[in-house]
C-alpha cells in the first residue's frame, strides 16, 4: 500500500486514537473505596467489587493498522508516526482484554514489568525500588525528619496555581479542574490540570505538582501541538509514558521538589506491581502499603492504580507504576550522555513534544534542519544547561563512590 503525505498522516492520526483512553477506561466508579474500607474496619475484608468491563477497539485498531500501513517508516517522522499507531493500537489491545491474563501482557509491552532485567547494566526497577526502600528505611523510622502534614483542600489549592500556570504559559492558556473521580491526586492533560476533589495537599506538593504534572507533562503536550509540521507529537501515546515519567520525577530531584515520602511512594508502587504479578491479591497489596506506613485511604488508592483493569485475586496488574522509575533511569542516563558528548540540544528535543527517549536521536535531524521546532515552553531546571551540566557531572562522578565499603569509622581515618 502506497504512502501518504506526513502532512495527512498527522492530521489523520489524532481522529483514529480519540477514543483510546486507558486511564479513563480503567476508573473505579464511585463508593467503591468506601465500601472496601468499611468492610476492612469490620474485620471482614472482602474484594472490591468492580465489574471489569472489556472496551472493544476493534475498529480503531484496524483503522491504526491500515495508517501503519501508509507509513513511510523510512523517513524520522514516518517512523514516529507509525510507532506512535502501535503503541495506541497495543493499548486497544490490552484495554480489550480488561480482567483476563492478556490485559497484564499488553500492560508490560506498553510500560514494561518491574522485573525487567536491562542486559547491559544487570539491573531492574524492582532492584532500584529495593535500593531506595533500604537506603530510606532508618531515616523514615526515626523522628529526625517531621512528616509533611496535608491540610491544603483542593479548592485552595487550586486556586494557588491557577495563577502559577497562567505565569509559565500565558493568562488562560490553562486550567485547574477539581475532579471527585480521580484515583490519583492529579492528572494533566494538554490545557488543563485535574486534582482530585477529595485530596488534602501539602506545602511539599505544591511544587512538586507544578513541575511533574504543569511544567512537564503540559508543557510537553503543548509544545508538540505547536509544532507545524508534525502536531501529532502533542499526542500523549501510551509509548511516551516511560520517558514523560522520568523527565517529570527528575524535574522532581532537580528542583528540590522531592521528599522522602515521595520517593518511597513511587519505590512502593514498583513492588506492589511485583507482588500483584506474582499472585498477590488486592487485601494482601493494601496490607503491604499499610505495613509501610500509609494511611488507609493511601493505601486504597496505591492499590487501585496497581489493579486497574486487572484481576483482583492477583497474578495480573496495570504494570504502569513501574514506569516512573523505569524513566527517571533512562532521562538522566539519556541527559549524561547528552552533556558527555557535547549534544546538549538532545535536553530541548526531549520538550519539544511528547516523546520517547529515542525520539530525541532519531528525529534529531529534522530539528537541525528546522523542519521541527525547539520547544517554547521549557522549566528553568532544564533551559540553564550549565547548572543542568554541573548536577548530571557530579551525579555521573559520585556514583563511582561505593558506599559499601564505607562507614563512618573509616570515612573518618581518610579525612584525618
Amino acid at each position: 500500500m502506497s504512502s501518504l503525505p506526513l502532512s495527512e498522516l498527522d492530521a489523520a492520526l489524532p481522529g483514529l486514537v480519540r477514543k483510546i483512553r486507558v486511564l479513563d477506561a480503567l476508573s473505579w466508579p464511585d463508593g467503591v473505596e468506601e465500601a472496601f474500607l468499611a468492610s476492612w474496619r469490620a474485620g471482614q475484608p472482602e474484594l472490591p467489587r468492580v465489574q471489569l468491563q472489556p472496551r472493544d477497539h476493534s475498529a480503531d485498531i484496524d483503522a491504526l493498522e491500515g495508517f501503519i500501513d501508509r507509513c513511510d517508516v523510512g523517513h524520522p517522522a514516518g517512523r514516529h508516526l507509525a510507532m506512535t499507531a502501535r503503541s495506541y493500537a497495543t493499548a486497544g489491545h490490552m484495554l480489550g482484554a480488561i480482567g483476563t491474563p492478556a490485559f497484564t501482557q499488553y500492560s508490560s509491552a506498553l510500560y514494561r514489568r518491574p522485573d525487567f532485567s536491562y542486559p547491559n547494566l544487570n539491573l531492574s526497577m524492582l532492584d532500584a525500588a529495593n535500593f531506595f526502600l533500604n537506603t530510606t528505611d532508618a531515616l523514615i523510622g526515626g523522628a529526625r525528619i517531621p512528616p509533611s502534614p496535608a491540610e491544603i483542600p483542593a479548592e485552595a489549592f487550586a486556586a494557588w496555581m491557577q495563577p502559577e500556570l497562567d505565569r509559565f504559559f500565558g493568562p488562560g492558556r490553562i486550567t485547574v479542574l477539581l475532579d471527585p473521580t480521580l484515583a490519583a491526586k492529579a492528572i494533566a492533560g494538554a490545557s488543563r490540570i485535574r486534582l482530585r476533589a477529595s485530596a488534602l495537599f501539602s506545602e511539599l506538593d505544591k511544587n512538586q505538582l507544578l513541575q511533574h504534572e504543569a511544567f512537564v507533562h503540559v508543557a510537553t503536550a503543548q509544545n508538540g501541538a505547536l509544532q507545524s509540521n508534525l502536531k501529532s507529537l502533542g499526542l500523549g501515546a501510551p509509548r511516551t509514558t516511560q520517558t514523560q515519567e522520568g523527565i517529570a520525577t527528575l524535574a522532581e530531584l532537580f528542583t528540590g521538589s522531592m521528599d522522602i515520602n515521595r520517593l518511597r511512594r513511587l519505590a512502593l508502587r514498583v513492588l506492589a506491581v511485583q507482588q500483584a504479578l506474582d499472585g498477590a491479591d488486592f487485601i494482601q497489596v493494601f496490607e503491604g502499603f499499610l505495613a509501610a506506613g500509609q494511611t488507609q485511604e493511601e493505601s486504597f488508592r496505591s492499590t487501585q492504580r496497581v489493579f486497574r483493569g486487572a484481576d483482583l485475586r492477583g497474578g495480573s496488574a496495570f504494570t504502569k507504576d513501574a514506569a516512573y522509575l523505569t524513566g527517571l533511569l533512562g532521562v538522566h542516563t539519556l541527559l549524561r550522555i547528552a552533556i558527555r558528548d557535547n549534544r546538549p540540544e538532545l535536553v530541548g528535543y526531549l520538550f519539544a513534544g511528547r516523546l520517547s527517549l529515542g525520539d530525541t536521536v532519531r528525529l534529531a535531524p529534522l530539528f537541525e534542519s528546522g523542519w521541527l521546532q525547539p520547544p517554547v515552553h521549557v522549566p528553568a531546571w532544564a533551559r540553564d544547561l550549565r547548572r543542568l551540566a554541573a548536577n548530571l557531572a557530579f551525579s555521573a562522578f559520585i556514583s563511582r563512590i561505593k558506599l559499601d565499603v564505607l562507614d563512618l569509622d573509616v570515612l573518618m581515618a581518610f579525612a584525618d
